[in-house]
């Protein structure tokens, strides 16, 4: 298991984490190549800029050939699924039956993406997505024991390892039945990355190196011989030859010794999953097995976890396609009152709930695993903001389901409870959603402050840009007014202009609220966390009303059977999302709710001063 994050998100947390990443990794970009547009669409509207090229329109990213050949590989495994696998069988053995394993490995399963000279089946992101969504409707355990291996495992060898590093190791990995393993989180280091503590330190004869340390709640820990591992390492800076501490990235073999693992973790969920802590003592590291460049290992972890985070969307896609399957058959049948629940205006609220929640988690993993094939290199809060939805609305949906069916979905019969404890984990790994909701504000935030230091420089030098001066203050005099704002109606069809029209009145009310924020706290920013909290959901239901707004016109457009109901489901979700967008942001900015959480900052201080809740029992008496 894959823990990158603590519940609890801390201060340092926050600095070292998100503001090192960003700080590194965009500057370094930006000052490679000053003319670079970043198209990202979610970056671009902290500034209260429209670049559409990633969601309008909603990204075709295969041609009919390749929907064959996805057809071709997803078909025989789903049916295979249906026919011959049982998760509650897998749960009992801790682990799938071995002849499901054998399944997977001589079909291709452990190498979806892998290129074929190395043994894999070339699939796309957007394929990769397709198969994800036929293994969550099956069992989410099953779906982590593929995902770790490959999406996190391996995938780290694929974006950047040498090529004898991938010849050697892609085939074993995809081919060859050896289980990869992702290992950075530690016992005292979860979303902190930078804060590991297992050592490499280099011989004096450069050859290899010296790896002492341990690794916390590793899924296939306990049997993954090639695991993907990060460490500290003495870096000599080449410019002034000081000598620091840097994070760097290792492939090591199981057979190089010293390489441990503890007995299996007791989970409440993806019970089927090897999840261990791992511990090396002296292991012995070729210097040709660093992954990446000495030092980069950070980088290396961020862009592994980045690039694998569509495929939690499309996962958790295909499990409430089943959640959603249960609950209606039970709606169908279910007599009450001498009715069908069906008919009930609760259930029916709660079916259509479930349903959009589906179809905005399916439509944000299929759009950014579209752009990843398109090419696009700025996707990581899409990402981001893709496995914060998927986790939570997966859980919603469930949850739902097992309130449709009432006693018979709290019964273990019904697979419901089980569904349930396998989808708690997605929230807390491969990025602890309050981390990443802070990924997601803190991104966007130094990306708008950094074209408030263009216009600040402008105006030390007024004459010489009076053109950006007048542009950007014209656009913001107009929104002020609500006049000259944002325009999505050229990018849908005519029954979602609308919506739009909400969808557009959102982002401009969420870029003059970057912007006060901005303004109000300058660096300062990076502290308010309550803040920073409520502009993230705000992106997030932006983010998601423009993938249905694209999508449902996509099905317009095509004449698709569904097209009806996807411009129903687009448009409640405007609706109810808009109005959100606004709540959240009139909390940034209004006294009554900055003074509520101060307030709870208070109370949850005070709580943790006192080891637990201060007040007693109304009866006040000890117990």
């Amino acid at each position: 298991m894959i823990r990158t994050g603590a519940t609890v998100v801390s201060r340092s947390t926050i600095l070292k984490q998100t503001s090192r990443y960003l700080q590194t990794s965009l500057a370094r970009r930006s000052n490679a190549n000053k003319q670079t547009v970043n198209t990202s669409f979610m970056v671009n509207i902290f500034r209260g800029e429209i670049h559409p090229l990633q969601v309008f329109p909603y990204p075709e990213a295969a041609d009919q050939e390749q929907k064959e050949y996805i057809q071709s590989i997803a078909q025989p495994v789903q049916r295979f699924f249906t026919e011959r696998y049982d998760p509650a069988e897998s749960e009992r053995l801790g682990h799938p039956p071995q002849a499901v394993l054998d399944e997977l490995w001589e079909t291709g399963g452990y190498g979806l993406m892998a290129p074929e000279e190395y043994g894999g089946l070339n699939m796309s992101n957007t394929g990769y997505a397709t198969m994800g969504s036929v293994v969550g409707a099956v069992d989410l355990g099953l779906a982590v024991v593929l995902g770790a291996h490959q999406s996190i495992g391996w995938k780290g060898i694929l974006l950047y390892g040498s090529d004898e590093q991938k010849r050697k190791y892609l085939p074993m990995v995809t081919t060859g039945r050896t289980v990869a393993a992702f290992a950075l989180t530690e016992p005292g280091s979860g979303s902190d990355a930078g804060s590991i503590r297992s050592r490499a330190v280099k011989s004096a004869c450069g050859k290899y190196y010296t790896l002492n340390g341990s690794k916390l709640w590793i899924t296939g820990g306990g049997i993954a011989d090639v695991l993907t591992v990060f460490a500290r390492t003495e870096v000599t800076d080449s410019k002034t030859g000081q000598k620091k501490d840097k994070v760097t990235a290792f492939v090591v073999e199981r057979s190089f010794g010293g390489v441990t693992s503890g007995p299996p973790e007791d989970k409440m969920g993806i019970r089927c999953t090897n999840t261990t802590e791992v511990y090396f003592d002296d292991v012995k590291i070729p210097v040709e097995n660093v992954l990446g460049g000495e030092g980069n290992g950070f980088k290396v972890a961020m862009n592994i976890l980045n690039n694998g985070r569509f495929g939690m969307a499309a996962t958790l896609a295909g499990t409430m396609i089943a959640c959603i399957a249960k609950a209606t058959e039970h709606a169908n049948s279910r007599i009450q009152f001498g009715k069908n629940i069906k008919e009930f205006g609760n259930v029916q609220e709660k079916m259509a709930r479930m349903t959009i929640l589906q179809y905005v988690t399916q439509s944000m993993g299929f759009m950014v695993a579209g752009n990843m094939d398109h090419g696009s290199k700025d996707f990581h809060l899409e990402a981001a903001i893709s496995k914060i939805f998927s986790s939570e609305a997966a859980w919603h949906v469930c949850d739902e389901a097992i309130q449709i069916l009432g006693g018979n979905g709290f019964m273990k019969g019904t697979g419901l409870e089980k569904v349930l404890r396998d989808i708690r984990i997605y929230r807390i790994f491969e990025g602890a959603n309050d981390v990443l909701r802070l990924f997601v504000a803190l991104s966007g935030i130094q990306y708008a402050g950094s074209h408030l230091k263009e216009l600040q420089l402008a105006f030390k030098n007024p004459t010489a840009n009076l053109g950006l001066i007048f542009k950007e203050g014209s656009r913001r005099v107009a929104r002020s007014f609500g006049v000259g704002g944002s325009d999505l109606g050229p990018f849908v069809v005519e029954p979602l202009k609308e919506s739009a029209n909400l969808c557009a009145e959102s982002i401009d009310s969420f870029s003059l609220a970057v912007e006060a924020l901005l303004f109000k706290y300058g660096k300062r920013v990076v502290e308010e966390q309550f803040l920073l909290i409520r502009l993230a959901d705000s992106a997030i239901d932006i983010y998601a009303m423009v993938n249905v707004l694209s999508r449902a016109s996509r099905a317009v457009r095509n004449n698709l059977p569904s097209a009806e109901q996807e411009v129903l489901m687009a448009k409640v979700w405007c609706v109810q999302a808009s109005g959100r967008v606004q709540n959240n942001l009139k909390q940034i900015n209004k006294r009554v709710y900055l003074e509520s959480f101060t307030a709870m900052s208070q109370i949850a201080r005070k709580v943790c001063e006192n080891g637990g809740v201060v007040h007693k029992l109304p009866l006040e008496i000890e117990l």
